[in-house]
């Protein structure tokens, strides 16, 4: 217990100046609370002010503000007000798509006024947005976005006013791409010992979009020398082996969606390279050497039709000599001078004769052929002084000319 005595002991115990510190501490503890409940006060008096002057008009939705969804998907953003009794001016709705950019005017989507909806108000959006209650005057604003496109992506706003209330409230949409059906293919040669790489591109979707690999068949494991790049889009498997073989899948995903595809990888030894070329090289000889025998072919073929072309425009046979005319007197005369230098031959001049080549010849062709055609040799005959050895009879034919006169 403590009595005038202890506590007179204790003031003595304590010097002055420590007493009047704790004084001191005791009104500034004071003075600060005095302060933190005017603050305290003053708030309320505000807020009550507000609550006045909004006349009862709020909007009651708590749901999340932030969506992310995938193209050709549904949405629905939600905006639920509470109508007082104050609020006695018509009643209008305004959902509209915010500009990025300060200097641009919003879009607006849809509308509500005088009791009739407005759902077509963007040509953008027409057939796309609605209103999620039949009668939105019942408290509900909330309105359904479908067949979503990356153009949908933005801020949207919900404007409900009812004079002389206003409230509103801002939504985020993003609009995303699921990656497209991703290509598996591998570049360049799966041979033993070398390195392989296995890539999986997807030609559509929203970034980010993430590749992962892994082995279907076998241990389901990846080798020990795979590497993947910073995407993973790309698998690197270095000096390849047998081990490395089998079914691997790759997919690709980002925030709204994923898919995959399938690989067969099999690794096999190199090919024997000398082999190869050396084949290739006595395949080349061999195209070369039939080309050439067709060709000679071709020219000794083309060849003989040029010399039996030529063959056949030889004469191989003598023309008989043309039939005789009427002679003329000039005939007759001629011929008179010749029967007379016939009928005095005699056997001592009978050489004379034979050596003479006019007697030693057969008529040819040149006289039955035109001008125009070179005439042919004539045919070797025997001489006449080799036919009196033979014992053959000299016989003098006369020549005629083309009119068949006798010359």
């Amino acid at each position: 217990m403590w009595t005038a005595s202890s506590c007179g002991a204790v003031q003595c115990f304590f010097p002055s100046s420590v007493r009047n510190a704790a004084l001191r501490d005791t009104g500034v503890a004071r003075r600060r609370r005095m302060v933190f409940l005017t603050l305290f006060v003053r708030s309320l008096v505000l807020g009550a002010l507000c609550a006045s002057m909004s006349h009862g008009l709020d909007i009651t939705s708590t749901g999340s503000t932030t969506f992310e969804k995938a193209s050709g998907e549904g949405v629905m953003l939600s905006c639920q007000f509470k109508l007082a009794s104050e609020d006695t001016g018509p009643l209008d709705i305004e959902w509209s798509q915010l500009a990025s950019d300060n200097q641009k005017e919003d879009k607006v989507i849809i509308l509500y006024s005088g009791d009739r909806a407005y759902e077509d108000y963007n040509p953008a959006m027409k057939g796309r947005v609605h209103f999620n209650s039949p009668d939105p005057k019942n408290g509900d604003a909330s309105i359904n976005l479908t067949s979503l496109q990356p153009s949908d992506t933005g801020t949207y706003q919900c404007k409900v006013k009812k004079a002389p209330g206003i409230r509103s409230r801002k939504m985020q949409l993003t609009v995303m791409v699921r990656p497209s059906k991703p290509a598996c293919y591998t570049v360049g040669p799966s041979h033993l010992g070398k390195d392989v790489q296995l890539k999986c591109v997807s030609s559509e979707g929203t970034n980010p979009v993430q590749y992962t690999w892994e082995k279907t068949s076998d241990t389901k494991v990846l080798p020990a020398t795979a590497v993947l790049d910073s995407t993973g889009s790309t698998l690197n498997v270095r000096n390849a082996s047998n081990s490395a073989s089998g079914t691997y899948r790759c997919t690709a995903r980002n925030r709204v969606g994923m898919d995959d595809c399938t690989l067969n990888l099999r690794v096999v030894p190199a090919p024997n390279t000398a082999g190869i070329i050396a084949g290739a090289v006595i395949g080349v000889l061999l195209a070369l050497i039939l080309i050439a025998i067709i060709l000679f072919c071709c020219l000794r073929a083309r060849n003989r039709k040029k010399y039996e072309k030529e063959i056949s425009y030889e004469i191989k046979e003598d023309v008989p000599p043309p039939k005789s005319r009427v002679s003329t007197a000039r005939s007759f005369t001629s011929v008179g001078s010749q029967r007379s230098s016939v009928g005095s031959m005699s056997p001592s001049n009978l050489h004379e004769y034979a050596a003479k080549s006019i007697y030693n010849t057969i008529p040819t062709e040149e006289y039955d052929r035109p001008p125009s055609q070179a005439p042919v040799p004539p045919l070797s005959r025997t001489a006449g002084p080799n036919l009196s050895r033979m014992g053959a009879v000299p016989v003098m034919v006369p020549a005629q000319n083309r009119d068949g006169s006798i010359v």
